[in-house]
């Protein structure tokens, strides 16, 4: 490998991985006039995320609600058809064009930017050498080097996932057939996600979670509120249930849970969260240290305790999002290139993409009372907005708090008709460090969903106009 020590192989910036991290930080580092290079171990561009997480979900998402509204909601609208039949090839090719359009989107970027891509797994070969292993194997040198590797499927114990019957949201996502009936293990965003498209596909879907509640992370009342909607849409919930572990019966899979009967089903998901993919990135030879939870420590700048390297992601403390990701990386190679660069992450949004969606971002309720921060809330339901009405989606409300003292906007939580395209309004409002009262006198077009965050907004104090 010393005999790749020509100027092709020295670089300003080395980013390991080509997430949304990644790829982001590479083209960025290269706007600001750094030579880059990005290693990343799979031929398609883009993490998990755009290969095997957010895109292709929301793909599948999107076809699965339009093949349930044909079945269940047309009808409503005065449109009479045939009860529709589903071509899950189809809907699976459709779910890879998509995907590939922005993968090759990435790669394209890489070229106008002059990023340069080296396939393999990198690994770390002591300070400022990275070892590219691979069909070519290649040694790369530069000055700084920022680890943007991502995550992988949290294990469970007892849970031995094969690929086939016990799965992770990789095969979830390529399923060949719809499954007659499918158990998910977890009622996180991914479990949810899944589950309500095969469920709309026609499985019998359980989801098991060891809280007493779904979706942990995000307001209480707000994930309330969305497991009432998803219950009437099939999924059965069993909550407060640890699962010791699975085995094949034949052509089930049965799911031993602490005190409680087994459940068998077609298919078993394995969705317990997500854990950072540190193997084999050559850590020891650089004496970095993990965390207690296999995370890379950082400091403000996401520089780790070694000179000149950094972190940023799924690997290092914090929500595992792609778009928290994006912006760390963007901070991280800004602050190296200008000395500042800077992640708000109360302004940080969070969205599951069920149907209705859930979306929030800020402080919830309870981290509120546990900080002891005095505040005041205002809901608005989607049931007393004129769009949510004409859409025939009703369910669901918007809830802004706000500093009791200040007004200033802490925390926007919604369920209900695109909450994640809603959220983003409110994210630019905590970042500017917005009072409630400022977007209650913003001026809202009529009518649309966004007027249903004026009145909860105006409901702060207690003038809420058409509720």
């Amino acid at each position: 490998m010393s005999a790749h020590t020509s100027q092709e192989s020295r670089f300003d910036l080395i980013v390991i991985g080509a997430g949304p991290g990644g790829y982001v930080a590479a083209i960025r580092a290269a706007q600001l006039g750094l030579k880059v290079a990005c290693v990343e171990r799979e031929p398609e561009l883009g993490g998990t995320c755009l290969r095997v997480g957010c895109i292709p979900s929301k793909a599948l998402l999107e076809s699965s609600e339009l093949f349930h509204q044909a079945g269940h909601g047309f009808a409503e609208h005065g449109i009479v058809v045939p009860a529709p039949k589903l071509d899950i090839a189809a809907l699976m090719a459709r779910k890879q064009k998509t995907v590939l359009g922005l993968t090759r989107g990435v790669a394209g970027l890489f070229k106008k930017h002059g990023v340069a891509r080296f396939f393999g797994h990198g690994e770390l070969a002591g300070p400022g050498r990275v070892l590219v292993r691979g069909a070519e194997p290649r040694e790369l040198s530069a000055e700084r080097i920022l680890i943007a590797t991502g995550s992988k499927v949290a294990p469970l114990r007892g849970v031995a996932v094969d690929g086939e019957r016990v799965l992770t949201s990789t095969e979830a996502l390529a399923l060949p057939a719809v499954p007659a009936s499918l158990i998910v293990i977890g009622a996180g965003a991914i479990g949810l996600e899944l589950g309500s498209v095969w469920c709309r596909l026609g499985s019998k879907v359980t989801v098991l979670e060891y809280a007493d509640r779904i979706l942990p992370g995000m307001d209480a009342e707000i994930a309330k509120g969305l497991q009432r909607s998803l219950e009437k849409q099939g999924l059965e919930f069993l909550l407060g249930a640890r699962v010791e572990g699975t085995e094949v019966a034949g052509a089930l899979v049965r799911v031993r849970i602490a005190g409680r009967e087994p459940l068998e089903a077609e298919r078993v998901l394995l969705a317990v969260g997500r854990v950072p993919n540190t193997d084999g990135l050559g850590l020891e030879s650089v004496g970095l240290a993990l965390d207690a939870r296999g995370r890379i420590p950082v400091d403000a700048h996401f520089a780790t305790a070694v000179p000149g390297l950094y972190a940023v992601g799924d690997v290092i403390p914090g929500p595992m999002l792609a778009h928290k990701a994006e912006e760390e990386g963007i901070a991280c190679v800004e602050g190296i290139a200008t000395g500042y660069g800077h992640v708000n992450y109360d302004a940080i949004p969070a969205v599951v993409y069920t149907h209705p969606e859930a979306a929030g971002v800020g402080r919830s309720e309870a981290e509120l009372e546990a900080a002891g921060v005095p505040f005041k809330r205002g809901t608005f339901p989607f049931s007393a907005n004129g769009r949510a009405r004409a859409l025939g989606q009703t369910e669901g409300l918007v809830k802004v708090l706000a500093h009791a003292e200040t007004d200033r906007i802490l925390g926007v939580h919604i369920v209900g008709a695109r909450a994640g395209d809603l959220i983003a309004e409110a994210a630019v409002a905590i970042e500017f460090g917005a009072s409630a009262e400022d977007l209650a006198r913003s001026c809202h077009a009529h009518p649309t969903l966004p007027e249903a965050l004026k009145e909860a907004a105006l409901a702060v104090a207690g003038r809420a106009i058409h509720f």
